[in-house]
């Protein structure tokens, strides 16, 4: 996906929340964590900005199945390294963006 991004100016990814969905559903959950590893390693070699959607689900009710617990958590660290990785964090409520990174 990466080798496709240089000279577009940048790069959206849109949404970590779906691509962590996805993988789940497709059975390669186990694998999520290492992929997005080697996503944003190949992003920091990018002279464009990358710029990671990703939805907040750790902040309300607890799941109430054992799946959408293990989607909640698996999400919750995707999201975490994002904001390792990343210069600049952003959390958008109520259309209302407040920088916390």
């Amino acid at each position: 996906m990466l080798e496709t991004a240089g000279g577009h100016g940048v790069v959206l990814l849109d949404s970590l929340t779906l691509w962590v969905s996805a993988r789940m559903l497709g059975g390669a959950e186990d694998g999520t964590l290492e992929e997005f590893g080697r996503f944003v390693r190949g992003a920091s070699g990018l002279s464009e900005p990358v710029i990671l959607v990703s939805d907040e689900v750790g902040l309300g009710v607890v799941p109430e199945s054992a799946e959408g617990r293990r989607f909640r958590d698996l999400l919750g660290l995707v999201n975490q390294r994002a904001a390792v990785a990343a210069e600049e964090v952003h959390l958008c409520v109520a259309g209302i963006a407040s920088r916390i990174k």
